[in-house]
């Protein structure tokens, strides 16, 4: 599952209670976050310019030493912490323990800086922590072959982990509570909708800003191994387990 970065501090305890459940039941959740507020907030305290291009951050080597130091530090810690003090097993890792994500720049890095496209995850460590009963808490920063770290955008890297362990739903945690449609000046949520219908609304501009690498991930991670992806409000009580269980709750991005 992937746990938005505006979605971390916003989390009731009940969600990691429900992840809890979820381990004592057999199951092994793996989570890969964002922190996008808590960058920029740091970025801001330290006095480094930010902005935004297509919805990725551009990333100089300086914006890059607070991305590493918050995702790969505070972020995640507070996430093992939370899930831990529900008395259930956390470890926390970021992409470059171990190449764990193996990234190279994204096409248009001349415009965004040290941003990278995922080429390879090392699933067998995320295997391994799992055998250990240990539920994988993955920060999204990338590595490659020289030892140059790159920004990766966490959807991008939920879907690329999703896709290299095979499983066949991913789960994305936001503060929204599905993709949303206008109908009869209304907005709605889509339970289900296909690549096609996705690729329409972002050409129609119904998905736009963050929400679009949201959905392009999740079209990526189906061409891969998942069947389907579910985006969902990480403050509806007892999220995960509802989805788990086949209850038709957020918006289902199928293959079809």
């Amino acid at each position: 599952m992937k746990c938005g970065g505006s979605t971390l501090a916003a989390l009731p305890e009940s969600f990691f209670e429900d992840l809890k459940q979820l381990q004592n039941n057999g199951m092994q959740p793996v989570i890969v976050h964002g922190g996008g507020p808590a960058i920029s907030d740091n970025l801001t305290k330290l006095g480094i310019e930010t902005e935004f291009v297509g919805g990725l951050r551009k990333t100089t080597d300086a914006v890059l030493d607070v991305v590493e130091m918050v995702l790969a530090g505070s972020i995640n810690k507070q996430i093992v912490r939370r899930i831990q003090g529900t008395g259930a097993r956390a470890l926390g890792l970021s992409g470059v323990d171990g190449s764990l994500i193996q990234a190279q720049p994204v096409p248009n890095h001349a415009e965004v800086g040290f941003v990278g496209d995922v080429t390879f995850v090392e699933s067998s460590i995320i295997h391994g922590v799992m055998d250990m009963g240990y539920m994988p808490v993955i920060a999204p920063v990338g590595v490659d072959a020289s030892g140059q770290r790159y920004n990766i955008n966490a959807d991008t890297a939920a879907g690329a982990v999703a896709s290299h362990m095979g499983v066949d739903r991913m789960i994305v945690v936001t503060d929204v509570p599905g993709i949303m449609t206008s109908a009869g000046g209304e907005k709605r949520v889509l339970p289900e909708v296909s690549i096609q219908q996705i690729e329409d609304m972002i050409t129609s501009g119904e998905i736009y800003g963050g929400m679009i690498p949201k959905v392009r991930a999740a079209i990526n991670c189906i061409h891969g191994d998942v069947q389907e992806v579910v985006i969902v409000d990480g403050s509806e009580p007892q999220v995960l387990s509802r989805v788990v269980h086949g209850e038709t709750i957020g918006t289902r991005i199928v293959r079809v």
